[in-house]
């Protein structure tokens, strides 16, 4: 299968596919994103815990293409263990830059995982607001 042309998919975005990280959900999150994307039916759940300002365990749950997955996949990757304004700042170009690049048509797969991230944090920080 090794020789086998990816249509367009780097190694990174084959591995992350075929050996996702961090699947599932966080038990009792802190925080909970979720987004979808109506014309390509893509759905992704990203929960986070979150002690002392910095993210400790992330986990995704999606509904969607190889691309969807491996994107979720790294997400949860770039987001462990950072501070949630550091997290808050990994864009959709990031994710794609990471897996060494998407095909054009997929781009929009790496912005549901970025998407998904933001809105757990922010979830988090409507739950945490003191006043």
């Amino acid at each position: 299968m090794e020789d086998v042309p990816q249509i367009g998919y780097t190694e990174k975005v084959m591995d992350h596919f075929m050996h996702p990280r961090n699947v599932g959900a966080v038990a009792d999150p802190d925080g909970v994103g979720q987004v979808g994307n109506p014309v390509c039916g893509d759905l992704m759940e990203v929960s986070i815990k979150v002690e002392k300002d910095v993210i400790t365990d992330i986990k995704f749950k999606t509904f969607g293409c190889g691309s969807a997955i491996a994107t979720a996949s790294m997400v949860t990757e770039l987001a462990k263990g950072k501070t949630l304004d550091e997290a808050e700042k990994i864009s959709r170009q990031d994710v794609a830059d990471e897996l060494d690049g998407l095909p054009p048509r997929k781009m929009h797969c790496s912005n549901l995982a970025a998407d998904a991230l933001h809105k757990a944090i922010e979830d988090y920080r409507k739950k945490t607001e003191t006043g």
